[in-house]
């Protein structure tokens, strides 16, 4: 299918070169006061070319998504996922309704109203219905999006917790993540980048008591069912802190602290099982397979989702989302600031 489609978008470049100087010859001739009559045929031949160019146009457009929609995310592992991907859904429903209904006609009407000898264009001066129809149906979709939009983010932002979130920083340097845990009592130590030196990589006061029983870690361990509250500082430049299989993203900016909050709902040994995640690990190990190349499976990831330099494609972390005792466990194997600074 990707060279299917990888054809058809070079012809759809060529066609659109062709057309673009052709333009510019006609342009420059029309300048230099050339008078430069198109005849019947070349408007035939014009009409039929929008008509092809635009229906190969659409096929591409169903081709890809049939061929790509496969790879879209699994189901949500967060509580909040599932009106992130409604919004979403419904968002795309609009734009496809839109998008095969206006294009088709675009390139039809190209073709239908392409210049012929002695028609003349109708002139169409006012039409209240029409004008009233086509500013109050997009206003309404609006208003639904960006009022459900609103509702969903404040939900995020100010959640009515059940029980106290934990807390956790999320440090981004490029090109890397590291994290730290609250610890026992459940509160971040004051931590600058003016304290950065050696192994204080994020920059803890080891003066501020409430930083001896913070948790640096290089791999974020996540309880199921507990709130998370994340603190995102950034060391150097705008990061943003990605994570696709929870509907998350947030802004990691420098000199500043930014907070979300999500609930896991799905631990990693149980999105292993789900089948679209089990079809995908298989497919991609068939390919890692012939190139010799070890065997791989699926983990929560959190990744960077700004253009940070030259390695940010690499710039990522793996997730373990396990039960409240795998994730007690795990922590008390971790060494305290107090322990390591």
């Amino acid at each position: 299918m990707s060279a299917v489609s990888i054809i058809v978008l070079v012809v759809l470049v060529v066609l659109t070169l062709v057309q673009v100087m052709r333009i510019s010859e006609i342009s420059s001739e029309i300048q230099k006061g050339k008078d430069n009559d198109v005849s019947p045929k070349d408007n035939d031949t014009q009409g039929r070319l929008m008509l092809l160019v635009g229906f190969g146009f659409i096929i591409s457009v169903v081709v890809m998504y049939i061929a790509w929609g496969r790879h879209s995310l699994p189901e949500p592992s967060s509580a909040h996922g599932a009106e992130i991907d409604s919004l979403w859904n419904l968002s795309m429903l609009i734009i496809n309704i839109v998008f095969f209904i206006v294009q088709p006609i675009l390139f039809y009407f190209a073709y239908k109203y392409r210049g012929k000898k002695g028609t003349k264009a109708t002139y169409y001066e006012h039409n209240n219905r029409l004008e009233l129809f086509w500013t109050m149906v997009p206003a309404l979709a609006l208003a639904v999006l960006i009022i459900w939009g609103l509702n969903v983010w404040s939900t995020l932002m100010m959640p009515e917790n059940e029980e106290e979130p934990i807390l956790v920083e999320v440090y981004a340097q490029q090109f890397n993540w590291t994290v730290r845990y609250s610890g026992g009592d459940n509160v971040l130590g004051y931590a600058t980048v003016h304290e950065i030196a050696g192994a204080n990589i994020v920059g803890v006061d080891t003066q501020d008591p409430a930083s001896a029983d913070d948790i640096i870690a290089k791999e974020l361990h996540l309880p199921v069912g507990k709130p998370i509250q994340f603190a995102f500082r950034s060391q150097d430049v705008i990061h943003s802190a990605y994570f696709p299989h929870f509907r998350a993203q947030m802004n990691c900016v420098p000199g500043s602290v930014t907070n979300f909050q999500f609930t896991p709902t799905i631990t990693t040994a149980e999105i292993r099982q789900n089948k679209d995640v089990k079809a995908h690990v298989e497919e991609v190990n068939e390919i890692r397979k012939a190139k010799g190349e070890d065997v791989w499976d699926f983990n929560y990831v959190l990744l960077c989702n700004k253009i940070c330099g030259a390695a940010h494609y690499n710039m990522q972390m793996d997730i373990v989302v396990e039960t409240q005792d795998e994730f007690d466990a795990w922590l008390k194997e971790q060494k305290t600031v107090a322990e390591t600074l």
